[in-house]
């Protein structure tokens, strides 16, 4: 079991950053491959940057290339997304998701089994 518990959402103004925590529990963090999603009112989830279970492995959709990194501190079983060059079209709510090492390919938004809760992020324009 993987427990998940987002932090560090909030009112941002277009061009600022975000630093997005994602904080694990359990002792299987290290197994894991972690993805950030978000969703928009109305619109369909989106994944959005995804990292291997040791970190030399990222995966970023187009959309956000250049402006997020996702990275992990297995030590201190946390994943995070710092958010660089926000813009207004970044407003979601952002959740982590963890599964198990698998075959399945980082770019693949399937497979994931454990969800946070979700935190806002909104950016003014």
């Amino acid at each position: 079991q993987v427990q998940l518990v987002e932090s560090g959402g909030g009112l941002v103004q277009a061009g600022g950053s975000l630093r997005l925590s994602c904080a694990a529990s359990g002792r299987t963090f290290s197994n894991c491959a972690m993805g950030w999603f978000r969703q928009a009112p109305g619109k369909e989830r989106e994944y959005v940057a995804a990292i291997n279970s040791n970190g030399d492995n990222i995966y970023s959709t187009d959309s956000v290339k250049g402006r997020f990194t996702i990275s992990r501190d297995n030590a201190k079983n946390t994943v995070y997304l710092q958010m660089n060059s926000l813009k207004f079209e970044d407003t979601a709510v952002y959740y982590c998701a963890a599964r198990y090492v698998s075959p399945i390919g980082l770019g693949s938004p399937y497979g994931y089994t454990y969800w946070g809760q979700g935190t806002q992020v909104t950016v003014s324009s």
